[in-house]
């Protein structure tokens, strides 16, 4: 069927090519880009090269993701993310990583979606901070009206405060990770906007090269 709908002929980079922001959407509503899924025993992410998501390791232990994992577009943690830590001087030099919660099962990665930001856990991974946001589905029909971290119950958190203190372990290596700092969605929304400002301090060029 013909449309006159504008599209892009080739496909977006997820980390580059798309907007943190979708258009017209409320205050506090990001878009996702989805890396891994709670059913997922290997750990994937996106080759920031290709754009492609690629294995990075095998989980050593059971534990999987207590939600879907992924990060925001045109978004890095550098400086301005750091500089809200106030135990590390550095940040992971990442895209800002998200999880959703929602209540029906989505079965594939590698997909966008819209999130409703509630929260955040302040990690710090050897020494740099490695911020995960808290968020849920927009539009789910359990955790759709929820506005911030306090309205949710505390073991989801405490389920993601255990899985980012597990996952790296190897036998015998020591591994440095604090995820003891949670706050609500007014701090998560002020992270978003400083790792938006990293993003555009470091990577700002490729936008202007790329209108």
């Amino acid at each position: 069927m013909y449309t006159d709908e504008p599209f892009s002929a080739y496909r977006r980079h997820p980390w580059h090519g798309l907007e943190p922001i979708p258009e017209g959407v409320e205050p506090g509503i990001v878009r996702a880009y989805i890396e891994m899924l709670p059913s997922d025993t290997v750990k994937y992410e996106l080759d920031k090269s290709t754009g492609f998501l690629v294995v990075d390791r095998p989980q050593r232990t059971t534990a999987t993701p207590p939600a879907l994992y992924g990060f925001i577009p045109r978004t890095y943690c550098a400086e301005e993310v750091a500089a809200r830590c106030a135990h590390a001087d550095v940040a992971d030099g990442d895209p800002l990583d998200i999880c959703i919660f929602s209540e029906r099962l989505i079965t594939r990665a590698d997909i966008l979606l819209n999130a409703r930001v509630v929260g955040g856990i302040q990690m710090i991974d050897e020494g740099e901070a490695d911020d995960k946001i808290i968020a849920v589905l927009e539009g789910d029909n359990i955790w759709g009206e929820v506005n911030d971290i306090k309205d949710l119950p505390p073991i989801k958190t405490e389920r993601l405060q255990h899985y980012f203190s597990t996952y790296k372990m190897i036998p015998g290596k020591n591994v440095e990770i604090r995820v003891d700092g949670v706050y609500g969605r007014e701090e998560a929304l002020k992270v978003i906007a400083a790792s938006q400002q990293d993003y555009q301090n470091h990577y700002g060029h490729l936008l202007q090269t790329s209108e």
